[in-house]
């Protein structure tokens, strides 16, 4: 059974690159991917949280490394690619996991939190796509994977732009995936539910916690962990092999609730 089941979800050898991977849920995707077999490559701007989660998976017996971007800037993630094929090779796979949050009321909401969510939501995993797809498709194939949300459909108070970036995402992923199917790769989006992460802390007080619980059928928020699942069904090469262009949602119900 272990050995079948490896041959479906296991990595090995494979080359994992998670932008996004210093983060509460990136950190935890990274980890999962690691523990499969894989070499994760946590991406992000902080250099001593990128060590303490390379740290952490090396304590589970995986392998990992950290490599700094800047997900605002086109040419960093170039740059992040061409340093990720020299030091180790290859890259097999991507998840576009970087994101931010604005809690501003909608009136009050400025142009820049605009512009910095929508780039850093949106732009960063167009650019990721394009930039790591046409690697795969000349070397290959491979799998990419972008983080979306519940919120892509059923709008939330306070969290417009990031709501407006994560629908986008979604329709981006399903664009992407009908032009690079035919090249070998596939592209799938994750739709995780609630699970308390650095960008929406702010907006998770008591009122707002009541509101999702009652709409969540399995009463409580995610761990991170409980996003690992369904992100290895995608990027691997035998379990996931005919499906691209998905939008998975892990929620525990939430989006199955209507009033």
């Amino acid at each position: 059974m272990s050995q079948y089941l490896d041959q479906l979800f296991g990595l090995s050898n494979q080359v994992a690159v998670v932008i996004g991977g210093t983060g509460v849920l990136g950190g935890a995707l990274a980890t999962g991917l690691a523990q499969a077999g894989a070499l994760a490559v946590c991406c992000g701007r902080g250099a001593d949280k990128g060590a303490e989660r390379v740290a952490a998976i090396e304590k589970l017996g995986g392998r990992a490394a950290f490599e700094a971007v800047d997900v605002m800037q086109r040419a960093s993630i170039e740059e992040l690619l061409a340093r990720v094929v020299k030091r180790f090779g290859r890259v097999d796979m991507l998840i576009n996991g970087a994101g931010v949050n604005s809690a501003s009321p909608y009136f009050e909401a400025t142009d820049a939190e605009w512009d910095r969510v929508i780039t850093s939501n949106l732009s960063a995993v167009h650019w990721g796509c394009q930039i790591f797809g046409r690697y795969m498709a000349d070397h290959g194939g491979g799998s990419i994977l972008n983080i979306a949300s519940v919120t892509a459909h059923l709008p939330l108070s306070r969290v417009f732009a990031y709501s407006a970036s994560k629908a986008a995402v979604v329709n981006l992923t399903q664009n992407v995936a009908r032009e690079l199917a035919p090249l070998g790769v596939r592209v799938n989006a994750l739709c995780p539910g609630f699970f308390p992460a650095e960008q929406n802390r702010k907006i998770l007080d008591a009122t707002r916690t009541d509101n999702i619980m009652r709409q969540t059928p399995m009463a409580r928020f995610g761990e991170p962990h409980e996003l690992v699942g369904a992100t290895l069904l995608m990027l691997s090469r035998q379990a996931g092999s005919f499906i691209t262009g998905a939008a998975y949602y892990v929620d525990g119900g939430f989006t199955a609730m209507r009033f």
